[in-house]
């Protein structure tokens, strides 16, 4: 379930910015194809990960 949600948010905030999945992929130093399964719920992906794709998206990551 989280990751689903997870992935929602990097959608919205991908968006929010105008940049495609490969956009996105290109400044994280990941693949379309990882990007796509953040954004589904398709991939469980770690904090490292995660925190390259929120660099990218000029965010933090902020944990409760």
């Amino acid at each position: 379930m989280i990751r689903k949600e997870i992935g929602s948010k990097i959608v919205q905030l991908r968006k929010e910015a105008g940049l495609s999945q490969r956009d996105l992929a290109d400044k994280a130093g990941l693949t379309q194809n990882t990007i796509y399964k953040i954004e589904n719920g398709k991939f469980s992906v770690g904090i490292d990960v995660l925190d390259r794709v929120a660099k990218a998206l000029n965010r933090k990551i902020d944990i409760v």
